[in-house]
Protein backbone atom coordinates (compact mmCIF):
# COMPACT_ATOMS: atom_id res chain seq x y z
CA UNK A 1 0.00 0.00 0.00
CA UNK A 2 1.70 3.44 -1.00
CA UNK A 3 1.95 6.34 0.77
CA UNK A 4 2.65 9.86 0.34
CA UNK A 5 6.31 9.83 1.06
CA UNK A 6 9.14 9.58 -1.04
CA UNK A 7 11.06 6.99 -0.16
CA UNK A 8 13.55 7.48 -3.29
CA UNK A 9 14.04 10.58 -5.09
CA UNK A 10 16.52 10.78 -8.30
CA UNK A 11 17.03 14.17 -9.80
CA UNK A 12 19.23 14.53 -13.39
CA UNK A 13 20.73 10.94 -12.18
CA UNK A 14 23.15 10.18 -14.63
CA UNK A 15 25.43 7.45 -15.45
CA UNK A 16 27.96 7.09 -18.02
CA UNK A 17 30.99 4.47 -18.92
CA UNK A 18 33.20 6.47 -20.91
CA UNK A 19 31.96 7.71 -23.73
CA UNK A 20 28.81 6.22 -23.52
CA UNK A 21 26.28 7.39 -21.53
CA UNK A 22 23.92 4.73 -19.69
CA UNK A 23 21.59 6.63 -17.69
CA UNK A 24 20.84 10.52 -19.21
CA UNK A 25 20.00 12.90 -16.39
CA UNK A 26 16.63 11.33 -15.09
CA UNK A 27 14.56 12.18 -12.65
CA UNK A 28 12.19 10.35 -10.78
CA UNK A 29 10.49 9.54 -7.33
CA UNK A 30 9.16 5.80 -5.64
CA UNK A 31 6.62 6.33 -2.54
CA UNK A 32 6.70 4.36 0.44
CA UNK A 33 5.07 0.81 0.10
CA UNK A 34 4.50 1.43 -3.95
CA UNK A 35 5.78 -1.77 -6.36
CA UNK A 36 7.33 0.44 -9.43
CA UNK A 37 8.77 -1.24 -12.44
CA UNK A 38 11.22 -0.03 -14.62
CA UNK A 39 10.92 -1.55 -17.95
CA UNK A 40 12.75 -0.74 -21.38
CA UNK A 41 14.70 -2.58 -24.75
CA UNK A 42 17.92 -4.48 -23.87
CA UNK A 43 20.74 -1.57 -22.97
CA UNK A 44 17.86 0.95 -21.80
CA UNK A 45 19.11 2.41 -18.87
CA UNK A 46 16.67 0.45 -16.37
CA UNK A 47 19.37 -2.26 -14.81
CA UNK A 48 22.19 0.35 -14.50
CA UNK A 49 19.59 2.34 -12.13
CA UNK A 50 18.50 0.01 -10.31
CA UNK A 51 22.67 -0.83 -9.29
CA UNK A 52 23.00 2.65 -8.89
CA UNK A 53 19.96 2.81 -6.05
CA UNK A 54 22.02 -0.11 -4.56
CA UNK A 55 25.13 1.84 -4.62
CA UNK A 56 26.26 -0.85 -6.75
CA UNK A 57 27.82 2.03 -9.29
CA UNK A 58 28.64 5.64 -8.12
CA UNK A 59 26.64 8.46 -9.85
CA UNK A 60 28.37 10.56 -13.10
CA UNK A 61 26.08 13.22 -12.25
CA UNK A 62 23.00 14.37 -10.44
CA UNK A 63 22.22 13.40 -6.44
CA UNK A 64 20.41 10.12 -5.67
CA UNK A 65 18.47 9.79 -1.84
CA UNK A 66 17.45 6.40 -0.72
CA UNK A 67 14.96 6.84 2.44
CA UNK A 68 16.93 10.40 2.86
CA UNK A 69 20.33 8.81 2.48
CA UNK A 70 22.55 9.96 0.08
CA UNK A 71 23.94 7.22 -2.18
CA UNK A 72 27.15 9.01 -2.74
CA UNK A 73 28.13 8.90 1.30
CA UNK A 74 25.98 6.92 2.80
CA UNK A 75 26.17 3.65 1.23
CA UNK A 76 26.55 1.82 4.16
CA UNK A 77 23.09 3.17 6.10
CA UNK A 78 21.38 2.27 2.12
CA UNK A 79 23.14 -1.16 2.17
CA UNK A 80 21.27 -2.26 5.41
CA UNK A 81 17.69 -1.38 4.49
CA UNK A 82 17.64 -2.48 0.69
CA UNK A 83 17.53 -6.28 0.04
CA UNK A 84 18.91 -6.94 -3.59
CA UNK A 85 17.93 -9.95 -6.11
CA UNK A 86 20.40 -8.98 -8.64
CA UNK A 87 20.21 -10.88 -12.46
CA UNK A 88 22.93 -13.35 -12.24
CA UNK A 89 23.68 -16.54 -9.99
CA UNK A 90 26.40 -14.94 -7.18
CA UNK A 91 25.30 -18.26 -5.23
CA UNK A 92 28.21 -19.56 -2.96
CA UNK A 93 28.96 -23.13 -4.68
CA UNK A 94 30.98 -24.14 -1.20
CA UNK A 95 28.45 -23.89 0.77
CA UNK A 96 24.80 -25.40 1.13
CA UNK A 97 21.38 -23.87 0.43
CA UNK A 98 20.57 -22.64 4.22
CA UNK A 99 24.49 -21.80 4.31
CA UNK A 100 24.51 -19.52 2.08
CA UNK A 101 21.39 -17.13 3.70
CA UNK A 102 23.18 -18.37 7.29
CA UNK A 103 26.53 -16.38 5.90
CA UNK A 104 24.67 -13.46 4.09
CA UNK A 105 22.88 -12.53 6.78
CA UNK A 106 26.43 -12.10 8.98
CA UNK A 107 26.56 -8.93 6.64
CA UNK A 108 23.46 -7.53 8.61
CA UNK A 109 25.08 -8.24 12.15
CA UNK A 110 21.76 -10.95 12.08
CA UNK A 111 22.32 -13.04 15.62
CA UNK A 112 23.17 -17.10 14.37
CA UNK A 113 19.89 -17.85 15.52
CA UNK A 114 17.80 -15.49 14.31
CA UNK A 115 19.69 -16.09 11.10
CA UNK A 116 18.66 -19.53 10.60
CA UNK A 117 15.25 -19.31 11.99
CA UNK A 118 14.76 -16.46 9.20
CA UNK A 119 16.20 -18.63 6.19
CA UNK A 120 13.93 -22.08 7.45
CA UNK A 121 10.96 -20.06 6.66
CA UNK A 122 11.94 -18.51 3.93
CA UNK A 123 13.25 -21.34 2.23
CA UNK A 124 9.48 -23.42 3.23
CA UNK A 125 7.79 -19.98 1.42
CA UNK A 126 10.31 -20.59 -1.49
CA UNK A 127 9.67 -24.11 -1.70
CA UNK A 128 12.81 -25.26 -1.47
CA UNK A 129 13.27 -26.27 2.33
CA UNK A 130 14.20 -30.16 1.34
CA UNK A 131 17.02 -29.17 -0.32
CA UNK A 132 18.71 -26.71 2.37
CA UNK A 133 21.49 -29.28 2.83
CA UNK A 134 22.67 -29.48 -0.64
CA UNK A 135 25.37 -27.91 -2.56
CA UNK A 136 23.89 -25.41 -4.56
CA UNK A 137 25.53 -27.15 -7.86
CA UNK A 138 22.88 -29.50 -7.13
CA UNK A 139 20.11 -27.32 -7.56
CA UNK A 140 18.29 -26.22 -10.85
CA UNK A 141 18.31 -23.30 -12.28
CA UNK A 142 14.72 -22.20 -10.81
CA UNK A 143 15.39 -23.21 -7.36
CA UNK A 144 18.89 -21.31 -7.77
CA UNK A 145 16.69 -18.28 -9.01
CA UNK A 146 14.40 -18.75 -5.66
CA UNK A 147 17.53 -18.63 -3.54
CA UNK A 148 18.59 -15.91 -4.84
CA UNK A 149 15.22 -13.96 -3.70
CA UNK A 150 14.97 -15.77 -0.33
CA UNK A 151 18.45 -14.22 0.00
CA UNK A 152 17.18 -10.95 -0.51
CA UNK A 153 14.64 -11.39 2.32
CA UNK A 154 16.93 -12.20 5.04
CA UNK A 155 17.64 -8.70 6.51
CA UNK A 156 13.83 -8.25 6.14
CA UNK A 157 14.56 -5.06 3.70
CA UNK A 158 12.54 -1.89 3.79
CA UNK A 159 12.81 -1.71 0.11
CA UNK A 160 13.94 -4.57 -2.01
CA UNK A 161 15.21 -4.52 -5.37
CA UNK A 162 14.36 -7.36 -8.07
CA UNK A 163 16.11 -7.02 -11.36
CA UNK A 164 14.86 -9.56 -13.69
CA UNK A 165 13.34 -11.49 -10.70
CA UNK A 166 11.70 -14.64 -12.44
CA UNK A 167 13.61 -14.61 -15.64
CA UNK A 168 14.11 -18.80 -15.66
CA UNK A 169 11.07 -19.72 -13.96
CA UNK A 170 8.50 -22.01 -14.47
CA UNK A 171 5.09 -20.19 -14.53
CA UNK A 172 4.56 -22.65 -11.05
CA UNK A 173 7.41 -20.33 -9.41
CA UNK A 174 6.63 -17.59 -11.03
CA UNK A 175 3.12 -17.04 -9.17
CA UNK A 176 4.99 -18.12 -6.25
CA UNK A 177 7.58 -15.15 -6.41
CA UNK A 178 3.81 -12.98 -7.15
CA UNK A 179 2.55 -13.95 -4.16
CA UNK A 180 5.61 -13.20 -2.18
CA UNK A 181 5.96 -9.80 -3.71
CA UNK A 182 2.02 -8.69 -3.05
CA UNK A 183 2.96 -10.18 0.45
CA UNK A 184 5.22 -7.43 1.43
CA UNK A 185 3.77 -4.87 -0.81
CA UNK A 186 0.81 -5.25 1.87
CA UNK A 187 3.32 -5.32 4.84
CA UNK A 188 4.48 -2.15 3.42
CA UNK A 189 7.73 -2.51 1.33
CA UNK A 190 8.75 -0.58 -1.49
CA UNK A 191 9.66 -2.69 -4.29
CA UNK A 192 11.53 -1.69 -7.58
CA UNK A 193 11.58 -4.42 -10.74
CA UNK A 194 12.84 -4.61 -14.01
CA UNK A 195 11.09 -7.21 -16.00
CA UNK A 196 11.18 -7.97 -19.52
CA UNK A 197 7.90 -9.71 -19.24
CA UNK A 198 4.84 -7.44 -19.66
CA UNK A 199 2.15 -9.39 -17.36
CA UNK A 200 4.57 -9.72 -14.73
CA UNK A 201 4.62 -5.83 -14.85
CA UNK A 202 0.78 -5.19 -15.38
CA UNK A 203 -0.09 -8.15 -12.32
CA UNK A 204 2.65 -6.13 -9.57
CA UNK A 205 3.37 -2.29 -10.28
CA UNK A 206 1.82 0.49 -9.44
CA UNK A 207 3.28 2.02 -11.67
CA UNK A 208 5.74 1.61 -14.55
CA UNK A 209 8.83 3.99 -15.40
CA UNK A 210 9.64 2.90 -19.67
CA UNK A 211 13.11 3.80 -20.16
CA UNK A 212 15.07 3.90 -23.74
CA UNK A 213 18.69 5.23 -24.59
CA UNK A 214 18.58 6.13 -21.09
CA UNK A 215 15.94 8.16 -20.62
CA UNK A 216 12.64 7.46 -19.24
CA UNK A 217 10.13 7.93 -22.35
CA UNK A 218 7.14 7.76 -20.16
CA UNK A 219 5.32 6.45 -16.77
CA UNK A 220 2.25 5.87 -14.80
CA UNK A 221 0.26 3.07 -14.01
CA UNK A 222 -0.36 -0.10 -16.65
CA UNK A 223 -4.09 -0.29 -17.18
CA UNK A 224 -4.14 3.66 -17.26
CA UNK A 225 -1.31 3.62 -20.28
CA UNK A 226 -2.62 1.07 -22.15
CA UNK A 227 -5.90 3.23 -22.22
CA UNK A 228 -3.69 6.30 -23.30
CA UNK A 229 -1.82 4.56 -25.95
CA UNK A 230 -3.47 1.89 -27.34
CA UNK A 231 -6.95 1.54 -26.39
CA UNK A 232 -9.45 -1.43 -24.95
CA UNK A 233 -9.17 -3.67 -27.80
CA UNK A 234 -6.29 -4.99 -31.28
CA UNK A 235 -7.68 -6.72 -33.75
CA UNK A 236 -4.91 -9.26 -35.94
CA UNK A 237 -5.68 -10.14 -39.08
CA UNK A 238 -3.24 -11.75 -42.21
CA UNK A 239 -2.06 -8.72 -44.02
CA UNK A 240 -4.13 -8.54 -47.46
CA UNK A 241 -4.04 -5.29 -49.33
CA UNK A 242 -7.91 -5.13 -49.57
CA UNK A 243 -8.78 -5.62 -46.55
CA UNK A 244 -6.23 -3.31 -45.35
CA UNK A 245 -8.04 -0.41 -47.23
CA UNK A 246 -11.53 -1.71 -46.04
CA UNK A 247 -10.44 -1.27 -42.48
CA UNK A 248 -8.81 2.23 -43.45
CA UNK A 249 -12.09 3.28 -44.30
CA UNK A 250 -13.94 1.47 -41.50
CA UNK A 251 -11.63 3.09 -38.83
CA UNK A 252 -10.16 6.31 -40.27
CA UNK A 253 -8.20 7.04 -36.88
CA UNK A 254 -7.05 3.93 -36.08
CA UNK A 255 -3.51 2.94 -36.19
CA UNK A 256 -2.04 0.20 -38.30
CA UNK A 257 1.19 -1.47 -37.90
CA UNK A 258 2.16 -4.80 -40.24
CA UNK A 259 4.29 -7.23 -38.75
CA UNK A 260 5.30 -9.88 -40.64
CA UNK A 261 2.08 -11.45 -42.26
CA UNK A 262 -0.44 -10.18 -39.71
CA UNK A 263 -1.55 -6.55 -39.69
CA UNK A 264 -2.72 -5.08 -36.42
CA UNK A 265 -4.87 -2.50 -35.80
CA UNK A 266 -5.52 -0.51 -32.92
CA UNK A 267 -8.23 1.86 -32.54
CA UNK A 268 -9.16 4.25 -29.38
CA UNK A 269 -12.84 3.16 -29.77
CA UNK A 270 -14.47 1.16 -26.72
CA UNK A 271 -14.91 -2.75 -26.69
CA UNK A 272 -17.39 -3.97 -29.65
CA UNK A 273 -16.51 -2.11 -32.82
CA UNK A 274 -14.38 -5.05 -34.29
CA UNK A 275 -17.16 -7.49 -33.40
CA UNK A 276 -19.75 -5.93 -35.21
CA UNK A 277 -16.84 -4.73 -38.03
CA UNK A 278 -16.94 -9.08 -38.25
CA UNK A 279 -20.59 -9.34 -38.01
CA UNK A 280 -20.60 -7.29 -41.23
CA UNK A 281 -17.67 -8.88 -42.97
CA UNK A 282 -16.70 -12.82 -43.13
CA UNK A 283 -12.96 -13.23 -42.45
CA UNK A 284 -11.03 -15.57 -41.37
CA UNK A 285 -7.57 -16.09 -39.21
CA UNK A 286 -8.94 -13.50 -36.85
CA UNK A 287 -7.80 -12.17 -33.53
CA UNK A 288 -9.84 -9.95 -31.18
CA UNK A 289 -7.94 -9.29 -28.34
CA UNK A 290 -7.43 -6.98 -25.54
CA UNK A 291 -4.59 -4.13 -25.53
CA UNK A 292 -1.60 -4.48 -23.15
CA UNK A 293 1.04 -3.01 -21.66
CA UNK A 294 3.20 -5.11 -24.77
CA UNK A 295 1.60 -3.41 -27.04
CA UNK A 296 2.10 0.03 -25.49
CA UNK A 297 5.82 -0.96 -24.88
CA UNK A 298 6.44 -1.69 -28.58
CA UNK A 299 4.65 1.48 -29.93
CA UNK A 300 7.49 3.44 -27.87
CA UNK A 301 10.14 1.44 -28.42
CA UNK A 302 9.61 -0.28 -31.82
CA UNK A 303 9.96 -4.07 -32.64
CA UNK A 304 14.15 -3.73 -33.49
CA UNK A 305 15.86 -5.71 -31.55
CA UNK A 306 18.71 -5.09 -29.83
CA UNK A 307 21.92 -6.40 -27.91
Amino acid sequence: MSSSEILIKARNLTKKFGSFTAVDHINFEIYKGECVGFLGPNGAGKTTTVRMIHCFWPLTEGELYVAGFNVSTQACEIKRIVGVAPQEDNLDPDFTVIKNLQVYARYFDIPKAEATKRAKELLKFFQIKEKQDVLISELSTGMKRRLILARALINEPQILLLDEPTTGLDPQARHIVWDEVRSLRKRGVTIILTTHYMEEATALCDRVLLMDNGKIIEQGNPSALVKKHIGAEVLEIDNDEKLLQTLKAEFPAARFEAFGDRIHVFTMQPHGVFERFLERNSLTHVTIRNANLEDVFLKLTGRRLRD
